[in-house]
């Protein structure tokens, strides 16, 4: 059968192109993010729940978050590689790439689920579940049933990148929503006429991944750019390292949440006690629900984000392999200057309009402690938006031109450096408020060096000698 050659993507304009392909990788992210976000406010408008489920969706939230930046290392890293070996015509390389990238996400998946399925209430205790009684009851049900939809929800999402970088980001877009679809008619039945709780939740969610997994392998059996045969299914040593590197920095930009989630909650639980409100065990869970909710609209933020950025990658790579670096420049300018904008419009929501989201998460059921607390955490913690959301693109778009040593410094330092280190320090002096303090720090000094490796960037697509394409693949 004849392949589809993407060679459009060094010949249609810049602009066309990136509506083309980061359109559908925003909206599949942004139904990727609904999942866990649909679940929190059902749970949070159940009265039944209320803020305990609230609180318990924010201890699993960064246990799911770990099997996603597994899944986005992998997927996003195999894009990129595909994208770079199909710009130099090399459909062979891509073949492999997909093939070992599919055997290694069925294998940790299935690894991952076991893992979480025996250690299931040591794992959630490390996570701040142990704030309460109710909370840690709920955490552990919650829990246990999404970690049974593991396996289908790390094929679902490191196959969606795969889909993109042969050719159909529409497809892409389609199998993660038929999946939220499925999710947000579910929760309401399950939670509600049902009355399943936690587990309402979580079953409507995993039969939502299967959904989204079930049409990935389907779309195996019939890509377009690049046609697979069954010795791709192959582990392929020098191959799934070169993928690997390239999606170094996806699984850092995401991990890194999943260790600044744990130091917060564990924060938030240490200080918490200490504070005359919140001491009190009736209202012990607030700090931590109300956190997970203000993540959950950052959460929303920075799909739209890393959605512009990653449906960017087939082009800047394919790009990247042909040597046409003024495209790849032409790009990055219209990448940065989308990316404020959306972290300017972020951050006028956010202050001004904090009360409105408050009550999307079931604000009218809880105590007057809550609504005061969700709004000084909104407006200080997500005070630095437009920086976050220029510091995020920059990652992403390194990453795709194949700096990959330069774009996972940047993510460590930003997420592990920063994000962890503030959110341990900052309270020490500031209490609770540290916690909400620690973000905005963090984001600021990383734009500081953002803007360095920017400029540094600029220089280099000016001075790469346009005809010869001559790629080389960083490595960790």
């Amino acid at each position: 059968m004849k392949t589809k050659s993407n060679s459009f993507l060094a010949e249609e304009p810049v602009g066309r192109l990136m509506k083309k392909y980061a359109v559908p990788c925003i909206i599949s992210l942004l139904v990727g993010a609904l999942y866990n976000i649909v679940d929190q406010i059902f749970i949070a408008n159940a009265a039944y729940l209320g803020s305990y489920g609230n609180a318990a969706n924010t201890v699993v939230f960064p246990l799911t978050v770990i099997a996603l930046a597994i899944a986005v290392m992998i997927g996003d890293g195999c894009c990129a590689f595909v994208s770079l070996s199909l710009g130099k015509n090399n459909r062979e390389d891509a073949g492999k790439s997909i093939g070992s990238s599919v055997v290694l996400t069925v294998f940790l998946s299935l690894f991952l689920c076991v893992l979480y399925v025996v250690f299931g209430s040591p794992i959630i205790a490390m996570f701040g579940g142990t704030v309460n009684a109710e909370t840690f009851n709920y955490s552990k049900e919650y829990f246990f049933y999404i970690s049974l939809g593991i396996p289908f929800y790390m094929f679902g999402q490191a196959m969606n990148p795969v889909i993109r970088s042969d050719g159909s980001p529409g497809f892409a877009m389609i199998s993660t929503l038929a999946g939220a679809f499925i999710n947000i008619i579910l929760d309401p039945v399950f939670i509600f006429l049902f009355r399943w709780g936690m587990m309402g939740a979580a079953a409507a969610t995993v039969i939502g991944q299967i959904a989204t997994a079930v049409l990935a392998v389907w779309y195996l059996f019939n890509t377009k750019a690049v046609r697979l045969s069954k010795k791709d299914f192959r582990l392929n040593g020098k191959i799934i390292g070169n993928t690997l590197v390239l999606g170094i920095c996806s699984f850092l930009s995401q991990i890194s949440l999943v260790a600044a989630m744990a130091a917060i909650n564990n924060m938030i639980k240490k200080y918490g006690a200490a504070d005359v409100i919140f001491g009190q065990e009736q209202y012990a869970q607030i700090p931590m629900a109300v956190v997970g909710i203000v993540m959950k609209f950052f959460q929303i933020v920075i799909s739209i984000v890393v959605g512009m950025a990653a449906g960017c990658i087939p082009i800047v790579g394919y790009n990247m392999g042909a040597g046409l670096t003024n495209r790849v420049k032409e790009l990055f300018t219209k990448l940065l200057s989308a990316e404020a904008l959306v972290g300017l419009a972020a951050l006028i929501i956010v202050e001004f309009f904090p009360q409105r989201l408050i009550g999307i998460f079931g604000a009218s059921n809880e105590s007057i402690y809550y609504t005061e607390f969700a709004l000084k955490a909104f407006r200080i913690y997500l005070c630095m938006m437009i920086f976050a959301c220029v510091n995020k693109a920059s990652f992403i778009f390194l990453q795709a031109m194949g700096k990959a040593f330069a774009s996972t410094m940047l993510s460590m330092v930003r997420e592990i450096v920063f994000g962890v280190g503030f959110a341990l320090l900052l309270p020490i002096f500031f209490g609770l408020d540290g916690v909400l303090y620690s973000m905005p720090t963090s984001d600021i000094l990383t734009f500081v060096l953002s803007l360095i490796v920017i400029v540094s960037t600029y220089r280099q697509l000016n001075a790469i000698n346009k005809s010869v394409p001559n790629i080389k693949i960083d490595r960790i």
